[in-house]
C-alpha cells in the first residue's frame, strides 16, 4: 500500500490541475442552471477524452520521452501548431484560474486587500514554491490536498443528499439556444481539463521517473487512472451541489470574483452548517490554489521544452524565462479584465474545447505510431473508444462554430 502511494503523483498532478475551474466553477454552475439536465455531457466527455489524457503517461513511461519529443518526430509543423496554440491560450487559462483563487481567498481571508493584490500575492506565493521547491514539492504538497478536497466534498455531497426533501430528476436535456450551447461547449472544454494537460502529464512523468527509478509503465497508467477517477467523482460532486443548493432557488451566480466565491463556499456551509465554513474555505482555497500553481509550472515547463527542440539547441528562453513571462503576463491580463471573470473563462474554455481535436488525433497517432513500443500501443478496445472521441470532440466543436 506505501508503495502504492509512493508511485502516485503525476496522476494527481493531472488531478490538481484538472479539478479547479472545470470543477469549483462550470460543474457547480450546471448543476445550479439545469439541474442534472448535463449529467450525460460530463460523463460522455470524460469517457471520450480518456484515451487522450492516457496517451501522456503511456507514452512518457514506454519511452522515456515527453510527448513533446514524439510531436517532434512526427513533424516540426506539429510542434510549431503546438507552439502557436499554447501561446494563444497559456495566459488566458492562468489568468482564469488565477482570478478564481484570488477571489477565494479574499472571500476566505478577508477583503482589507483587493482582488487584485490577492492575485499578485498568490502568484509570486506559487512562483518562489516552484523556483525553491521544484518537482518535488509539487509531488508532496498535491497529495495533501487532492485527499482535503475528496473527503470534504464526498462529506458535503452526503449531507446535501440527506437534507434535500425534493425528489432529483434524471431527465436529460440538450441545449438548444446559443447562450446554452455556448455553455454546454464551455462546460465540455475544461471537463475533466483541456487536453494539452497530456503535454504537462508526460513532462510530469519524466520527473516522477527521475524521483522514483521505479516508476513504470504499469505504475504510471495506475497512478493516471486513479487521478481520472478522481476527477469524474468530484465533478459530479460539485454537479449535484449546484443541483440540491441552488437549482430553482431563483439565485443565480455573480460574475464577480469575490461574489461568486462567496456563493460557492456558501453552497457548502448550507449543506454542511455555518460550523465547517473555514473548513470548506481552505478545501476550495487549496483546491484552486494547487490548480494556480500546476499551470503556473506546466506551461512554462512544455513552453521551455518546446522552444529547445524547435531550435534544437539549449535555450536562454528556459523554464526560468517562461514562468517569468507567465506571471508578468497574467497581472498584465487580470488589470485590464479584473471584473471580467465570467468572460474570461469562457474565452479559456471555449478555446480548449475547439482545440481538443487537434490533440486528440496527434496524441492518437503518436501512441499508435512506430515511436511507440508495439507493446504499448492502444488495445482493440481503446483504438475504437478513441476513434469515437476523435468524433465526438470534433463533432461538437463543428456543431458550435455554426451556430456562431
Amino acid at each position: 500500500m506505501i508503495n502504492k502511494l509512493k508511485e502516485l503523483g503525476p496522476g494527481l498532478l493531472f488531478a490538481g490541475a484538472a479539478i479547479g475551474v472545470s470543477h469549483l466553477v462550470q460543474s457547480t454552475r450546471a448543476g445550479a442552471d439545469f439541474g442534472l439536465g448535463l449529467l450525460w455531457a460530463l460523463l460522455l466527455v470524460n469517457l471520450f477524452k480518456y484515451p487522450f489524457f492516457q496517451f501522456g503517461p503511456r507514452y512518457a513511461a514506454a519511452t522515456g520521452e515527453s510527448l513533446l519529443d514524439g510531436y517532434n518526430k512526427l513533424g516540426k509543423g506539429i510542434l510549431a501548431a503546438y507552439y502557436v496554440l499554447s501561446i494563444t491560450t497559456m495566459f488566458t487559462i492562468q489568468t482564469a484560474v488565477t482570478i478564481v483563487t484570488a477571489g477565494l481567498a479574499s472571500s476566505l481571508f478577508g477583503d482589507f486587500i483587493s482582488i487584485k493584490t490577492w492575485t499578485v500575492i498568490i502568484l509570486f506565493i506559487c512562483l518562489g514554491l516552484l523556483i525553491f521547491g521544484k518537482y518535488k514539492l509539487l509531488d508532496k504538497l498535491i497529495k495533501i490536498i487532492i485527499i482535503t478536497l475528496t473527503i470534504s466534498t464526498i462529506v458535503a455531497v452526503t449531507i446535501a443528499l440527506f437534507n434535500n426533501s425534493n425528489p432529483l430528476s434524471f431527465n436529460q436535456m440538450l441545449p438548444n439556444n446559443n447562450l446554452e450551447i455556448a455553455f454546454l461547449i464551455a462546460f465540455m472544454g475544461w471537463m475533466p481539463g483541456p487536453l494539452d494537460i497530456s503535454v504537462w502529464h508526460s513532462l510530469w512523468t519524466i520527473e516522477k521517473n527521475k524521483n522514483l527509478k521505479k516508476y513504470n509503465t504499469k505504475s504510471a497508467l495506475f497512478d493516471f487512472n486513479v487521478g481520472y477517477l478522481s476527477t469524474i467523482i468530484l465533478g459530479i460532486g460539485f454537479l449535484l451541489l449546484g443541483a440540491l443548493v441552488m437549482f430553482n432557488s431563483g439565485e443565480t451566480f455573480s460574475k464577480s470574483a469575490s461574489v461568486f466565491s462567496s456563493q460557492l463556499i456558501n453552497m457548502y456551509t448550507i449543506s454542511l452548517g455555518k460550523w465547517s465554513y473555514i473548513i470548506i474555505g481552505i478545501a476550495a482555497f487549496t483546491t484552486m490554489f494547487s490548480t494556480t500553481l500546476t499551470t503556473l509550472d506546466a506551461s512554462p515547463r512544455a513552453m521551455a521544452k518546446t522552444t529547445q527542440l524547435l531550435f534544437k539547441r539549449p535555450s536562454r528562453f528556459g523554464y526560468l524565462f517562461w514562468i517569468t513571462l507567465l506571471t508578468i503576463g497574467t497581472i498584465s491580463i487580470f488589470l485590464f479584465l479584473a471584473s471580467e471573470m465570467g468572460l474570461l473563462i469562457k474565452i479559456a474554455t471555449i478555446l480548449s474545447f475547439i482545440t481538443a481535436p487537434f490533440y486528440a488525433i496527434i496524441n492518437y497517432k503518436l501512441i499508435s505510431s512506430k515511436h511507440t513500443p508495439k507493446a504499448w500501443r492502444p488495445s482493440k478496445q481503446l483504438h475504437i473508444l478513441s476513434w469515437l472521441g476523435i468524433v465526438f470532440l470534433t463533432g461538437f466543436s463543428i456543431w458550435y462554430l455554426t451556430t456562431l
